[in-house]
C-alpha cells in the first residue's frame, strides 16, 4: 500500500510507536500491473476504441503449458495433508462406456458426490479435445485482486479503522497512529470487538473486565491495574465517542440506504428503521432525525472526556499536508478504506513504507505516491477526479489504483462457476446477468463497471442528469449552492441546514457525511489490463518466479533452489489472505464470454467436422442435453447455458458462492497449472451462511446480500470451527470439476491456466431451482430466467412420463402458489369496495362496475414487462401493471408497493392499473392436471394391478395379459411390470405346454425310422419329445396350475382331456384281451384315438404292435403274387421278426424258403458270369428261372445284359461279314463301322460266332492301310493318322499344283512394298494381295527370306531357318537354284505311280476305306498337274530363256507332298545345264524321305537323365518290355545304314514370329563354322545321298565350272550358322544375272501374256532381304476361288505344316533304326491267332508312349 507522508507526530513519538510495532515483512506487498510487458515492444499497443476482435498478438505456444498427457503436466497423486486439515473431495474415473452420457453418469455419482458439494471427474485416457481458441485473436480484460482484502475479517478491520480516523479528524483530532500500551501499538479494532463481545463499555467497566480484555489482546507483562487503566482510557478516548455516534447515526444511514435502494435491505439481522408511512418522503429525513441525537451525544461525550483524558495532538499544531491524511497504522502496507480520500490514514513508519508493484518486466518497483480515486457508492466516473489523482494508464486504459473500488463485475449478484467475479450486469439492477441481451451484443468482460446491488435511482441528489454535489442528498434540491457541503469521501452534497445538527460555519477540516462515517461496506475489484494469452502467461510466470524465488530454500542435492510444490502455493495463498500486514495484488481474467471470445471446445459452427464439437461433454452441448431442463429456456443465458472462460495466474481467486438458481455447474480445465477448489455440501449451506454472518456481522449489516457478491473469503479453519464441512480437491489439465446444487465453493489458481465453465440442470435440480428463486426474491436480486416459464414450457414441449414425474409436483406447487396469490389479491381488491368483479365473475353485468383493468392473454411479452419492480422476480403467470409509472409488480407486491403517488386503495381499484393473467384459473388448472394425470399413469397402472390381485385369489390370465400389454405401452419404468411379465410368461408357458396335450394333431413318431436313431441330433430331439409326451405330464400340469393359481380356459380343457385318456385306456385294455374279435381297421381307429391325445399312452404302443402284425400278415398274402427281389424278401422277413411274428407263421415259413432258393440262384448266376468262357445256354436257363424266384435286380440285369450284348454282337458280326463279301463294292460296310463293332467286343469275355472271320477281313483291310502309311513315311504312326495326313497332303498339293498359279516376275511381299502414290494401275494393290511365294505357294507369312539368284521369297518356317540365326547382311541361295541346298521334309513323299498302284487295290478290299476320297483327290490333282506340265518337260524344246519358268515349276513340284520324280529330275538337270550353281550336276532323285529327326523314346530319355549309355544298365523298374522281333521283317527305313543319333535336347517349338532377325558380325572368307552344341530335333537334315559339307561361301554365277572344295550346300545347323553369317557378295554376281531368250515365258515381247519387266529379276544392291508380318494385320491371302480349300486354308497351310508334322511324324533319322516301329510291325504280323483285334490297342500304346515323350 502507498502511504502518504507522515504528519502530526514528533520524532520521539514515532520512535516509541515504532519500537512497539509489529515487524513489517521484508517483502512488503506485491501488486500486479495490468499490462506487464505492454511497453517492451513485444506486443502491439492498441487504442482503447479498437475492438478486441480486431487485435492480434503472438500466439500462445501450447507446448509451454501443462496439458493432459503432456510432459509438463502435474501427475495425479494421492493428496498430501492440506492446510486446515481438509478432507479430499472424491475423484471419479469413468470408463468409456460410462463416459458416453454425462447425465446418466451424474445420476450415478450424485448420491455419493453430493455429500461433498464438489467432485472431480477424470475423463478416459482417449478423451482429449483440441483447444479451439485462436490464441492470436484472443484478448481479455482482467480484474485486480488484493488477497488480504477479500478476507472478511481483514476487510472489516480496515473499514472500521478508516471510518474511525475520519470521525476523529472531522472533530479536530488526528488519529495518525495506534495508541501505545505496554510499548506496543494497541489494535483498536480488536479492542472494540473484545469490549463488544462482553456487553459494551458500561458493562465492562462495571464488571471490571479490562484486565481480561488485556490478556485476550496479548498483554501479560504489565501490572494489571495499569493495563486496565490504559485500555480503558484508550477505549474511552478513541472508540467510545465513535461507538456512541454509530449507535445514533447508523439507523439514519440505514434508512437513507434503504430509501435509495427502493426498499428495506432484507433479509437483515436488524430491523429496518424505515416505516411505510415515511417512504419516499423527503421530509422524513428531517423530523426526529437520528443524526441530531448522534451529534448531541457526540458533543456531550467529547466534553466529558476533555479533562479526564489526554488530549490528542492539537490540529492547529499539525502542519496541514498537501493532501490531508488520516490514520495509518504501524503495520505498514496495511489497509486502504473503501472511501479513501485525501484525508486518509498514514503509517507511523511511512518513510520506510513502500508498495511493491510489479513493473512490466516482472520486477518490483516502489511507488511513493498514490492518487485518490473518485469511486463511491454511486460509482462516480473517473473523469470527475482531479487530474492529479487519476490512476496510471495500462494498455491504453486508465486504471484506478484503488484496491477496493466498487467494481460492477465484482459487486453484482449471481454466481459463475470458478469465481463469479466479472460479468454482465443490467443497468437497472446490477445483477451479474447471465442472460445475453437480444438487442445489444454481449460486452467484453471487465469493460464496464456495475453497481454494488440493483439500484433504484435516488430521489434526493439524483446524479443522473448532473454532477455529484450539485444537489443536496437530504432534500434533493439544488438551490443555495454556496451552502452545500461536499463530502470528501463520497462527493455527496448536503445543505448545511439539512444536516443534523445544522452546520453554521464551513468546516475547517476534511468533512465527511454520516454515510461515510458509518460506512456502507461496499467492496469490489478494480478493472485490470487487457492481455492476450501469451502476454498473460509471461506475466503469470514472472510473478510466480519473482514471488517464490526468495522464499524457496536451497536444495544441496539438486544444487539449486527447491522446486515450488502445490503445498507451497496453497499454504502461501492462505497466509497472504489472512495477513493484514502483507498485501499482494494479482489479476484474474474471469467471466469471459465464450460467445464473443470463442469457446475452448470445438463448436459445430466453427468445427463441424470435429467429433468433439457434438460430444455430450462439450460444455457448449452439455447444458442442452436431452435430459437437461435448460432446453426449455427459450433464450441463451451467458454463463449459464453458454460457457464462460477463466484465465488465471498464481493466487488469483474466486470467493465463496453458490450457483445462480442453485444449479449444477461443470468446470473443465483446458490447460495450465493446478486449480484448487474448496467445497461445502448443499446440506451445510445454511450452516455456512450463519458462520459467515457471525464472523463478519458488520459487512452483513450493510450488505445482507454479501454472499451474492463473490468478494469475500473466510478461511476453512474458521468454517470448520463453526461446524461447517469443508472439502478440497485439485483440478488439473483435462479434468472436470462438478459442483452440486446449493453447494458453496471457492478456490484459487496455482499459476497460469485456462478454464471453461457452464451450468446444467438435470431433473433432480428443480426443487433446488425453486428454492433458489425464492432466495433471490428475498434479497431482491434479479434471477437469470423465469422458473415458472421453464415449468410451463416443459409442460407444453415435453409430454413424456419421465418429464411429468418431476414436473407434476413442481407444477402443482406453482398452481397452488399462483391461485393463492390471486385469491389474496382479489380479496384485497374487494375489501375496498364489495362488488361483482369481472376477475372472478366475468358473466355478471349488474351492480357496481369494477374499474380495475383485467386481461387474460397468452401472448409472449419481453421479460422486462413481467419483472416485478420491487423484488425483481419474474411474474410469468400474472402481473400487476401501473399505467402511470409503467412499472410491473408481482401479485405479492401489487398495491402495497408505491408504484405511483396514489394510495393503496386507488392502486387496487382505479383504471390506472391492470391485472394481467397469462392463463385463467381453469386453464392453468387444466394444464397442471394434464401433467399430473400423465405423471400418475404408472401409479394408475399399479393400482389396477393391485386391485386385480387383491380382488381375485386366482386372477384371470386374460386380464393379466391386458395389464402387461398396457404396461409395455407406458414409456416409463414400472416397478411391478417385470414381476407381472414373469408371472404372465410362466402362465403362458403353462398354456403353451398344455396346448400340446389339448390340440388334436398327428404325432410325428419316428420309432422305426433309422434316420432318427440315437447318435443324431434329431434322435436327441425325439428323446426330448418322448419325455414331453409322457402321460404323467398332464397330471403335473394340472398340479402346477393349482400351484401357480390363475384362471384360463385351457385348465378346464386339460382336465377334460385327462378324463378322456382314462376312458381310452379302459377301452384299449378290453380290445387287447382278445384281438381276433376285431378287424385291423377297428384297431387302427382305436389307436388313432389314443394318438390324438399327444401323449405316450402304453396301450397305444400295444395297439400299434398288434396292428403292425396284422398288417404284416395282410402284406404277406399280397406279396405272394408279386415279383420280389431277394432284398425285399429278406427285409420282409426281418420286419416280421422285429414285429414279433412267431416262427411257425405260415407266411414267415414260406418266405424263408423263397429266400434260400433265391440265394442259390444268385450264387450260380455270379459263378457263370465270372468265368472267362461264358456258357450262354446256362445263362439262358437262369434267366428263365428268375421269374419265379426272388433274385437281386443287379445280378439279373447283369445276366440279361450279357445275353443281350452277345445276341446283338453276333447279329452285327454276321451282318457285316455277309456285306463284306458283296460283289458291289459300294454296298460293303465302311471300315470305321466294322472297327467300332470289333472294339465293342472287348467288353465281352467271349467272341460270338463269326468274329474270327470278320477279324481276318479286318486284318486284310488294315494291311492295305499300313501300306499307305509306309508310302507316306508314317509306318510308326497309328492307323487313324493315315487319313489325317492324307488330308494334309491333299490341301498342300492343292496349293502347289494350282494350275492358276502362273509364272511371274519376282515381286516384293506386300509388307515390303511401299504404298503407291498416284498410281495409274488400279489393280496394283489387288495384285499384291494375290501373290504367293515359296515352295508352299502361300501368301506372305512370318519371316521371309529372298534368294539372291532367283529373287523369290521363301518362308523361314518352310526352310526351317530360325529367325535368330539370320543376319541382315547374309545372302541366301534357295534349293531351287542350288540343288545342294536341301529342302526340310516333315514326311516322306510317295511317288505318284506308287499312289496309283495303292489306289488300284481299293476294289479288292472287304470294306470301304474312309481314305478313298482323299486319295482320289491327291492322285487326280497330281495327275492333272503332270498333264499340264508335259509341254514344259520336252528336253528338245528347252532354251536358256526358260530358266525362270523351269525354276517356277520346279519350286511348285518341290513344295508338293508327293513326288513327281521325272519332272523333278528333268527340271533340276535343265536348270543345272542352263544356270549352273553347283559344280556337279544334281543326282537323280528316286525317293523323297523325311528329314525330321525321330523323337527320343522314353527309355532314351531315362538313360539321358541317369547318364547311362547301355540300356542294360538301367534299373529293373525302368527297363522296357522285351519283344521278340521277326528276323525276316525289315524296317521301313532299311535303306538307312546310319547309327541312331545320340539323344538331343528338345527343340524350342514356339518362337515370336514378329521378331526381326539380327545381323551378326562379319566372318573372314573361307571361315568354317564348327559347333559342339547338339542339333535341335526340329532342324532340317542332310540328304542321305549327298555328302554334307559346311557352307563356306557363295559361288559366282559366271564361273559355273569353277570347282570349289566340297561344293555341297547343307541344311544342318552348321550350314545355318555359316549360311546366315555376313559375307561379301561374290564378285560378278551383280553383273552376271541370267538373260532370257525370245522364247522364254518371261520374254517381254511374248505375245501370249502380259510382258513383265526383266529388270525386276536383277539382284538387289545389298544383302538379301528379310521380311515378316503379323498374320492379323498385314497378311494378304489370295482369293478363295483361286484355291480349292479357300483363302483361310491357303493362308494357314504354310503355317500348320510343321506343327502337324511334329504331332504325326515319328521317323527315325536317316541311317538309323526305329525300334518302336519295328516292334510295332512285328507285333502286328505275329499275332495271327487272335487276329488284328489287339493290334490297334498295342499300336496306340506304343505310339502314344512315343509321341508323349518328346
Amino acid at each position: 500500500m502507498v502511504a502518504p507522508p507522515s504528519t502530526g507526530a514528533g520524532p520521539s513519538t514515532m520512535s516509541s510507536v515504532t519500537s512497539t510495532a509489529r515487524p513489517t515483512p521484508a517483502t512488503g506487498s506485491f501488486q500486479i500491473h495490468a499490462a506487464s510487458g505492454a511497453g517492451n515492444g513485444t506486443y502491439p499497443v492498441y487504442a482503447p476504441h479498437i475492438p478486441f476482435s480486431l487485435r492480434r498478438a503472438p500466439p500462445l505456444d501450447m507446448s509451454t503449458v501443462e496439458r493432459r498427457g503432456h510432459p509438463l503436466a502435474v501427475r495425479e497423486t494421492n493428496k498430501r495433508v492440506r492446510p486446515h486439515g481438509l478432507q479430499e473431495a472424491p475423484t471419479f474415473r469413468p470408463t468409456e462406456e460410462e463416459f458416453r452420457d454425462p447425465f446418466e453418469y451424474m445420476k450415478k455419482i450424485a448420491p455419493e458426490a453430493s455429500k461433498y458439494g464438489i467432485a472431480k471427474i477424470i475423463p478416459p485416457e482417449g478423451w482429449k479435445p483440441a483447444f479451439a481458441i485462436d490464441t492470436e485473436k484472443f484478448h481479455f480484460r482482467t480484474r485486480r485482486q488484493e488477497l488480504n482484502s477479500v478476507e472478511g475479517g481483514n476487510r472489516t478491520n480496515l473499514n472500521y479503522l478508516d471510518q474511525l480516523a475520519k470521525f476523529h479528524k472531522q472533530h479536530g483530532m488526528n488519529l495518525n497512529r495506534f495508541p501505545s500500551v505496554d510499548k506496543r501499538p494497541l489494535d483498536l479494532y480488536k479492542l472494540k470487538k473484545a469490549v463488544e463481545t462482553r456487553g459494551g463499555f458500561e458493562k465492562v467497566c462495571k464488571l471490571k473486565k479490562w484486565a481480561e480484555i488485556g490478556r485476550d489482546l496479548g498483554y501479560s507483562g504489565k501490572i494489571m491495574s495499569s493495563l486496565s487503566t490504559s485500555l480503558k482510557n484508550s477505549y474511552q478516548k478513541w472508540l467510545h465517542p465513535y461507538e456512541e455516534y454509530l449507535r445514533v447515526a447508523k439507523p439514519g444511514v440505514q434508512q437513507q440506504l434503504e430509501f435509495e435502494y427502493g426498499g428495506p435491505l432484507t433479509p437483515s439481522p436488524a430491523n429496518s428503521p424505515m416505516k411505510r408511512s415515511h417512504q419516499h418522503t423527503p421530509s422524513s429525513l428531517r423530523a426526529d432525525s437520528p443524526a441530531l441525537r448522534a451529534s448531541a451525544a457526540l458533543n456531550a461525550t467529547l466534553k466529558e472526556s476533555e479533562g479526564a483524558m489526554d488530549r490528542g495532538t492539537p490540529i492547529k499544531d499539525a502542519p496541514r499536508p498537501v493532501s490531508s491524511t488520516g490514520f495509518t497504522p504501524v503495520n505498514s502496507g496495511g489497509f486502504t478504506p473503501v472511501n479513501l480520500t485525501q484525508a486518509s490514514f498514514q503509517a507511523v513508519n511511512s518513510s520506510d513504507s513502500t508498495l511493491k508493484r510489479e513493473n512490466e518486466n516482472g520486477t518490483s518497483t516502489s511507488q511513493l505516491s498514490r492518487g485518490s480515486p473518485m469511486a463511491t457508492s454511486k460509482n462516480t466516473p473517473e473523469n470527475h477526479a482531479p487530474s492529479s489523482i487519476k490512476g496510471s494508464q495500462v494498455n491504453g486504459y486508465t486504471s484506478n489504483p484503488l484496491k477496493r473500488a466498487i467494481s460492477q463485475e465484482g459487486l453484482n449478484g449471481g454466481s459463475g462457476t470458478d469465481s463469479g467475479e466479472n460479468g454482465d450486469c443490467d443497468s437497472q439492477n446490477g445483477r451479474r446477468s447471465k442472460r445475453l441481451k437480444k438487442e445489444i451484443a454481449p460486452t467484453v468482460v471487465g469493460s464496464h463497471m456495475s453497481l454494488l446491488r440493483p439500484s433504484t435511482p435516488r430521489i434526493p441528489g439524483d446524479h443522473s442528469n448532473g454532477k455529484p454535489g450539485e444537489k443536496c442528498e437530504a432534500c434533493g434540491r439544488s438551490d443555495d449552492r454556496p451552502s452545500i457541503l461536499i463530502c470528501d469521501g463520497c462527493d455527496g452534497g448536503y445543505h448545511r441546514n439539512c444536516l443534523d445538527p445544522p452546520v453554521k460555519v464551513p468546516a475547517d477540516f476534511d468533512w465527511h457525511c454520516p454515510r461515510c462515517l458509518v460506512g456502507t461496506g461496499e467492496f469490489g475489484f478494480e478493472e485490470g489490463g487487457i492481455y492476450c494469452l501469451k502476454q498473460f502467461q509471461e506475466k503469470a510466470h514472472n510473478f510466480k518466479e519473482s514471488y517464490f524465488a526468495p522464499k524457496m530454500p536451497f536444495d544441496p542435492v539438486l544444487n539449486s533452489k527447491r522446486t515450488i510444490t502445490e503445498d507451497d502455493v496453497e499454504r502461501e495463498f492462505w497466509k497472504l489472505v489472512e495477513s493484514v500486514n502483507e498485501t499482494v495484488e494479482v489479476e484474474y481474467g474471469a467471466d469471459i464470454h465464450s460467445t464473443t471470445h470463442g469457446s475452448g471446445f470445438p463448436t459445430i459452427e466453427k468445427n463441424p467436422l470435429d467429433p468433439y464439437s457434438m460430444d455430450p461433454w462439450n460444455l457448449n452441448i452439455l447444458p442442452l442435453h436431452p435430459e437437461s431442463l435448460f432446453r426449455h429456456i427459450k433464450s441463451d443465458i451467458s454463463g449459464m447455458t453458454v460457457p464462460w472462460l477463466y484465465v488465471g495466474m498464481c493466487f488469483s481467486t474466486f470467493c465463496w458462492h453458490n450457483e445462480d438458481h442453485y444449479t449444477y455447474s461443470a468446470n473443465y480445465q483446458h490447460f495450465g497449472a493446478t486449480k484448487t477448489w474448496y467445497g461445502i455440501p448443499g446440506a451445510d449451506a445454511e450452516r455456512f451462511e450463519n458462520a459467515m454472518r457471525q464472523a463478519v456481522p458488520e459487512l452483513f449489516e450493510t450488505q445482507p446480500d454479501l454472499l451474492f457478491q463473490l468478494v469475500t473469503l473466510l478461511p476453512p479453519d474458521q468454517l470448520k470451527k463453526a461446524g461447517v464441512n469443508v472439502f478440497a480437491l485439485d483440478q488439473r489439465a483435462g479434468q472436470f470439476v462438478i459442483t452440486f446444487p446449493q453447494a458453496y465453493h471457492a478456490g484459487f489458481n496455482h499459476g497460469f491456466n485456462f478454464n471453461e465453465a457452464v451450468n446444467f440442470a438435470p431433473h433432480d435440480w428443480e426443487p433446488y431451482g425453486e428454492a433458489g428463486v425464492e432466495r433471490l426474491k428475498a434479497f431482491r436480486r434479479q434471477p437469470c430466467f423465469s422458473h415458472d416459464e421453464l415449468l410451463m414450457t416443459a409442460a407444453v414441449r415435453d409430454t413424456t412420463i419421465k418429464t411429468a414425474k418431476w414436473l407434476a409436483p413442481a407444477l402443482e406447487r406453482l398452481r397452488d402458489r399462483e391461485l393463492l396469490q390471486r385469491a389474496d389479491l382479489l380479496k384485497r381488491h374487494k375489501d375496498y369496495n364489495d362488488h361483482y368483479c369481472m376477475i372472478d365473475e366475468p358473466g355478471v353485468v349488474s351492480g357496481p362496475r369494477c374499474e380495475l383493468g383485467f386481461e387474460t392473454s397468452e401472448q409472449d411479452v419481453p421479460e422486462d414487462e413481467y419483472q416485478c419492480s420491487y423484488c425483481k422476480a419474474y411474474s410469468y403467470l400474472s402481473r400487476f401493471q401501473c399505467h402511470k409509472s409503467g412499472k410491473e409488480m408481482c401479485l405479492l407486491h401489487a398495491g402495497n408497493y408505491e408504484c405511483c403517488d396514489g394510495t393503496e386503495e386507488e392502486r387496487l381499484t382505479n383504471v390506472d392499473h391492470t391485472l394481467h393473467y397469462r392463463q385463467s384459473d381453469e386453464a392453468l388448472d387444466a394444464v397442471v392436471q394434464k401433467v399430473l394425470d400423465r405423471a400418475r399413469v404408472p401409479e394408475a397402472w399399479q393400482e389396477k394391478l393391485d386391485k386385480v390381485l387383491d380382488d381375485e385369489p386366482r386372477p384371470a390370465l386374460k386380464i393379466l395379459r391386458s395389464l402387461v400389454s398396457e404396461g409395455e405401452r407406458i414409456p416409463y419404468d414400472l416397478p411391478g411390470l417385470p414381476d407381472l411379465k414373469a408371472f404372465v410368461n410362466r402362465c403362458n408357458e403353462w398354456v403353451d405346454e398344455a396346448t400340446n396335450y389339448i390340440t388334436r394333431k398327428q404325432q410325428n413318431r419316428r420309432k422305426n425310422d433309422k434316420v432318427w436313431r440315437k447318435g443324431s441330433k434329431a434322435a436327441e430331439m425325439e428323446e426330448r419329445d418322448r419325455e414331453l409326451r409322457k402321460i404323467e405330464n398332464i397330471h403335473k400340469l394340472l398340479a402346477e396350475a393349482e400351484e401357480i393359481s390363475f384362471e384360463c380356459p385351457e385348465i378346464n380343457t386339460l382336465q377334460e382331456r385327462a378324463q378322456a385318456i382314462a376312458e381310452f385306456q379302459q377301452d384299449a385294455v378290453t380290445a387287447l384281451k382278445n384281438p381276433a374279435l376285431r378287424s385291423t381297421q377297428e384297431f387302427e381307429d382305436l389307436a388313432e384315438v389314443g394318438k390324438g391325445f399327444n401323449v405316450d399312452i402304453p396301450e397305444v404302443e400295444k395297439l400299434e404292435k398288434v396292428i403292425s402284425q396284422m398288417k404284416w400278415n395282410d402284406q404277406a398274402r399280397e406279396r405272394r403274387n408279386q415279383f420280389q427281389t431277394l432284398d425285399d424278401v429278406g427285409e420282409f422277413i426281418t420286419q416280421g421278426a422285429e414285429l414279433g411274428i412267431p416262427e411257425h407263421n405260415e407266411h414267415l415259413v414260406y418266405y424263408k424258403e423263397q429266400e434260400i432258393q433265391g440265394q442259390l440262384w444268385e450264387a450260380k448266376a455270379k459263378e457263370l458270369i465270372s468265368v472267362e468262357a461264358v456258357h450262354y445256354q446256362q445263362l439262358e436257363a437262369l434267366s428263365t428261372q428268375a421269374s419265379t424266384l426272388p433274385v437281386s435286380r443287379e445280378t439279373l440285369a447283369a445276366v440279361d445284359a450279357i445275353l443281350t450284348k452277345q445276341r446283338e454282337a453276333h447279329r452285327q458280326i454276321v451282318s457285316m461279314y455277309d456285306k463284306c463279301r458283296d460283289k458291289d463294292f459300294r454296298k460293303r460296310p465302311k471300315y470305321k463301322d466294322v472297327r467300332e463293332v470289333l472294339d465293342s467286343l472287348s467288353e465281352l469275355n467271349s467272341k460270338p460266332t463269326g468274329t474270327i472271320d470278320l477279324e481276318k477281313e479286318t486284318k486284310r483291310h488294315e494291311d492295305w492301310m499300313r501300306k499307305g502309311k509306309k508310302l507316306f513315311g508314317k509306318a510308326n504312326a497309328p492307323l487313324h493318322i493315315l487319313h489325317a495326313h492324307m488330308k494334309h497332303v491333299a490341301a498342300h498339293n492343292a496349293l502347289c499344283f494350282d494350275l492358276g498359279d502362273k509364272p511371274r516376275m519376282p515381286v516384293e511381299p506386300a509388307s515390303r512394298e511401299q504404298s503407291p502414290v498416284n498410281s495409274d494401275d488400279p489393280g496394283q494393290e489387288l495384285r499384291s494381295t494375290r501373290d504367293v511365294f515359296c515352295i508352299c505357294r502361300s501368301i506372305e507369312a512370318g519371316m521371309m527370306i529372298e534368294c539372291e539368284l532367283c529373287h523369290e521369297w521363301y518362308h523361314g518356317k518352310c526352310l526351317k531357318i530360325a529367325r535368330g540365326k539370320v543376319k541382315e547382311d547374309d545372302k541366301y541361295t534357295c534349293p531351287i537354284c542350288d540343288h545342294r541346298v536341301k529342302i526340310p521334309r516333315d514326311a516322306a513323299r510317295p511317288k505318284l505311280e506308287e499312289l496309283q498302284e495303292w489306289q488300284a487295290e481299293i476294289p479288292t478290299l472287304p470294306f470301304q476305306p474312309e481314305e478313298e476320297d482323299t486319295l482320289d483327290e491327291i492322285v487326280s490333282t497330281a495327275q492333272d498337274f503332270r498333264d499340264y506340265m508335259r509341254p514344259f518337260i520336252n528336253p528338245v524344246m528347252t532354251t536358256p530363256e526358260e530358266v525362270t519358268t523351269q525354276r517356277f515349276y520346279l519350286r511348285k513340284i518341290e513344295g508338293a507332298e508327293i513326288l513327281l520324280a521325272y519332272e523333278t529330275n528333268f527340271f533340276r538337270q535343265e536348270l543345272h545345264k542352263w544356270a549352273p550353281v553347283a559344280p556337279t550336276p544334281p543326282p537323280t532323285l528316286e525317293i523323297s524321305l523325311s528329314t525330321r529327326k525321330p523323337r527320343p523314346t522314353k527309355q532314351q530319355k531315362m538313360m539321358t537323365q541317369l547318364g547311362i549309355d547301355n540300356p542294360d544298365d538301367l534299373p529293373q523298374q525302368f527297363r522296357t518290355k522285351q519283344h521278340s522281333f521277326n528276323k525276316s521283317r525289315k524296317s521301313s527305313d532299311a535303306h538307312s545304314t546310319k547309327a541312331p543319333q545320340p539323344l538331343q535336347p528338345a527343340p524350342q517349338q514356339h518362337r515370336n514370329r514378329s521378331d526381326t532377325p539380327k545381323s551378326a558380325g562379319p566372318l573372314p572368307p573361307g571361315h568354317t563354322h564348327h559347333h559342339s552344341q547338339p542339333r535341335p530335333l526340329s532342324t532340317p537334315h542332310i540328304d542321305p545321298t549327298v555328302t554334307a559339307y559346311a557352307y563356306d561361301n557363295h559361288y559366282n554365277l559366271t564361273s559355273p565350272h569353277h570347282h570349289h572344295a566340297s561344293p555341297t550346300f547343307a541344311t544342318t545347323p552348321t550350314f545355318l550358322q555359316a549360311h546366315h553369317s555376313q559375307h561379301q557378295a561374290p564378285p560378278g554376281l551383280a553383273m552376271d544375272s541370267p538373260h532370257f531368250g525370245p522364247h522364254s515365258p518371261l520374254d517381254i515381247n511374248r505375245p501370249s501374256g502380259p510382258a513383265l519387266d526383266p529388270g525386276l529379276f536383277g539382284p538387289e544392291n545389298g544383302p538379301f532381304a528379310l521380311r515378316e508380318m503379323t498374320h492379323s494385320s498385314q497378311m494378304r491371302s489370295p482369293p478363295a476361288d483361286s484355291h480349292p480349300y479357300g483363302a483361310n486354308s491357303v493362308a494357314m497351310a504354310g503355317l500348320d505344316d510343321h506343327l502337324f508334322a511334329d504331332f504325326t511324324t515319328g521317323h527315325a533319322e536317316e541311317g538309323g533304326r526305329n525300334e518302336a516301329g519295328e516292334a510295332l510291325e512285328e507285333r502286328m504280323q505275329g499275332d495271327a491267332e487272335h487276329g488284328d483285334a489287339g493290334e490297334e490297342k498295342e499300336s496306340r500304346f506304343e505310339v502314344d508312349e512315343f509321341l508323349n515323350h518328346p
